[in-house]
This record gives C-alpha cells, structure tokens and sequence, in this order.
C-alpha cells in the first residue's frame, strides 16, 4: 500500500460499522454517533488492545500477523471471501506493487470461440468493460457492445435499468466481484476512472461501494423485461479465460424447451448478424 492509502483502515472501519451490539453478542450502551460497533469493542471481542487496534485502522501498523487478522473477522462476522480479501490487504503491503497495463486484449481462441456461439454472448474485461460480443447479446441488452462498461451502463443508463428489473441486486453483486477481481491493485488507471466516475455520478453507487462488499459472482438467473419479447428469464454463466488476465467469457442461456427459450429464438430471427461482434484490436 502506497504512504497515503490505507486500504486494511477503510475495510476494517467499513466492516465495523455493519455489526451490531445485538450481533456480537454484547451490551448496547450510550450513545453511538456512528452506525455498528465501537473500536474498542472490537478490540475487546478479538482479545487485542484498544491501542493496537486504533494503529490497525489508521494505517500505523500494518503487518498484523494472521492469527490478529482472523481474530478480527472473527469478531467482525467476516466469510471465507472477505478474510481471504483482508489477508491480501496486508499481503499487498508487503510488496511492491505492480500496476497492470490499461490495455485489454483478447485471446485469439477465445474470439473464436465467441464467434461460435449461437447464445447471446460476451467477454468482459476485469472492470467489466466489454472486450467481444455477438450480435444476439447486443440484441438482448443495447448496452452490450464493445467500448461499453457494464457498472457505466446498469447505475447510469435508465434503459438499461429498465431492463433489469432487480438492476439495484445486480449492482450491489457487481461491485462485491469488483472489489474480489481487483483485490489491493487499485493504482490501475481505468479502476481508478471508472469508480471515480461513478462514485461522483450515482448516490447508489457510492454507498454500496462504501460497503466493502467482497463477493464472487455465480451462475444465476437473470430476469429481463425486454421492449421486444416480454419478461425473459436468462441462466447466466462466466467462465474464466486462460491467458486473459481475468477475462471473463458471458454467456446467457435458456431452459431447454421453456416458454423463455421460444422467446430467445424469436429475438435471433429479429436481429441479424451486425458489426457489433468485433473485438478491440
């Protein structure tokens, strides 16, 4: 971590103030000007001093040992994600860091591989740029074709919110795979443009970023409210691609023989085949 950041202090004072008193099992006494617990209840519950806890949050100590560390989520109700995030908190300070090229390039196999596919799919890049698409992605989702930025798209674009119904859970789940993609690389400079970005522009965005949130994404459903072909229900899968430095292979699919797979073929045959599956060079 760089003299002026202080990456493990915000995470810890974020997770802190999402327990309460109730949940951890201790009394909720006085006034509490800020939301969760008090640090030195956190300290108390970990078996640390109040002191040594107050240097961990303001950035003075910053090679707590492990068995510190899993005290601390411990107390502060942390999973397997969010520890293994706070371990590479400390990890990074410990090493020099390197910052990743800007640029994004594609596979040529995985390309490929897109350019076969009959269901409406996409590469992503780590930020959630949009690196490669088909044609029947662009026709599902407008906001689906390269340059794009999903996050830009789904807390800054009303069509797009109008598509998703649940768009505010996809966000919140988009921000939770953000922060676990990333982990302590945020000297990139298209992180630091694109959560700047969106930190200025959208109240939604800036309080569930403020969460701390660390989450993978799954394969889910995802609904749709579509101009064209009604409510549709979408299975989504991302798949990892090797060599791509966290490139990410989107593929949206229906159940096998259901009313939301006769509703995606009814789109296929809408849309032919446009210049949008290309890829940046």
């Amino acid at each position: 971590m760089s003299e002026k950041s202080n990456e493990l202090g915000e995470f810890l004072r974020a997770r802190r103030a999402l327990v309460t008193p109730q949940q951890a099992g201790i009394p909720d006494v006085g006034v509490r000007r800020v939301p969760g617990l008090r640090r030195e209840e956190v300290a108390m519950l970990a078996g640390l001093s109040a002191d040594y806890y107050l240097r961990l949050e303001r950035g003075r100590d910053r090679n707590p040992s492990v068995q510190v560390l899993e005290s601390i989520a411990r107390v502060l109700q942390l999973d397997e994600e969010h520890l293994s995030y706070l371990l590479t908190l400390v990890a990074a300070g410990q090493r020099k860091r390197r910052r990743r090229p800007r640029k994004e390039v594609v596979p040529p196999g995985a390309r490929k591989l897109l350019d076969s596919l009959v269901q409406p799919a996409f590469i992503e890049g780590r930020y959630f740029d949009i690196l490669a698409a088909n044609s029947l992605a662009h026709a599902l989702s407008p906001g689906i074709a390269v340059g794009g930025n999903q996050l830009r798209a789904l807390f800054l674009d009303p069509a797009e919110q109008a598509l998703f119904p649940e768009w505010e859970h996809m966000g919140d789940c988009f921000i939770a795979n953000l922060r676990q993609a990333v982990g302590t690389d945020i000297d990139d400079p298209r992180f630091i443009e694109l959560t700047g970005e969106l930190s200025l522009a959208s109240d939604l965005f800036r309080r569930l970023w403020g969460r701390h949130e660390v989450r993978a994404q799954t394969g889910t459903p995802i609904r749709f409210q579509h101009p064209q072909v009604g409510e549709l229900v979408l299975n989504r899968e991302r798949l990892s691609i090797g060599g791509g430095d966290g490139q990410m292979l989107v593929i949206y699919h229906p159940d096998a023989g259901s009313s939301n797979a006769e509703k995606l073929a009814m789109l296929a045959s809408a849309h032919q085949p446009t210049d949008v599956r290309t890829a940046v060079k």
